[in-house]
């Protein structure tokens, strides 16, 4: 390929790359990944991936492959696989701020009352008592504390009375519905875009990956498409799922039943950007 080419397809493939992400990023924001623990996730599965899918004659690659492949640092790349060796835990230890100031907020003694219980705190503190702008500093002094009360306000972690600031039970409480919603999010959306990487890199045989797109409509034709591809979508998934299923009694117990499969609908709409083709 010549550079103008490669040119070319690493500008396409940027493209594609931040409006996939976009979503995503502003889902870690929402939910207090940080970027520097998203970039440490992803240093560890750049050297997940090249030590998995990028051997040479069915060995593993070397240190020095990896750095080559992926611009990790051979420290770093030594690191992760002798992390992933000894089945030491992937996602970075290192908490959002968030969760940190939480933390002591819910264990250190100037901040919790006689029953060990976060204690409510003064949001400008004047006095020897520690406040929530003490709290706060005590974690990062780069980081205003009016900031955050603002975004914890809107998230409903902590919420107002007087000139009180009081943590709120809830707060970072695990939510059974979200782990569902966020392990499919995972697995749908994985095997989706597992499939359109297959698209652009095995030329022969490609797996099914269509869509129907159409702009200038009004809400209420939106809405009418919904209706139909809804019904439509989940008549589809019940009829290949009962057909699935008696495929799978018969197959389950044969040698050769190693494969899988997940056929997926979806449904976006969104109203369209003044300066844009598409919304993002």
């Amino acid at each position: 390929m010549s550079q103008n080419g490669y040119n070319k397809t690493q500008a396409a493939l940027v493209k594609a790359v931040i409006m996939l992400c976009k979503p995503l990023i502003r889902l870690l924001i929402e939910k207090g990944m940080t970027f520097p623990q998203f970039r440490e996730l992803m240093k560890e599965l750049y050297v997940e991936v090249a030590d998995k899918h990028f051997s040479l004659d069915d060995n593993k690659p070397s240190d020095s492959r990896i750095f080559v492949l992926t611009g990790v640092h051979r420290k770093d790349v030594k690191r992760i696989r002798q992390q992933a060796e000894s089945g030491s835990e992937q996602i970075t230890s290192s908490a959002s701020l968030s969760g940190e100031i939480v933390a002591r907020w819910t264990s250190m003694p100037d901040y919790i009352d006689d029953k060990g219980k976060p204690r409510q705190l003064l949001k400008n503190s004047k006095s020897n008592e520690a406040g929530f702008e003490q709290l706060v500093s005590s974690v990062n002094k780069d980081v205003r504390p009016k900031v955050i009360l603002e975004e914890w306000l809107r998230l409903n972690i902590v919420r107002l009375k007087d000139d009180f600031v009081i943590l709120n039970k809830s707060a970072f409480v695990t939510n059974k519905e979200f782990t569902e919603m966020a392990y499919y999010l995972g697995h749908n959306v994985h095997d989706h875009m597992a499939s359109c990487v297959n698209n652009i890199l095995v030329e022969a045989d490609p797996m099914l990956e269509r869509s129907v797109y159409y702009a200038s409509l009004t809400e209420d034709s939106v809405n009418k498409l919904k209706t139909i591809a809804s019904k439509k979508g989940n008549d589809l998934l019940q009829h290949l799922n009962k057909q699935a299923i008696k495929l799978y009694d018969a197959d389950k117990h044969k040698d050769d039943a190693t494969h899988r499969m997940r056929l997926g609908v979806y449904w976006y709409q969104a109203q369209l950007d003044k300066d844009k083709e598409s919304e993002e």
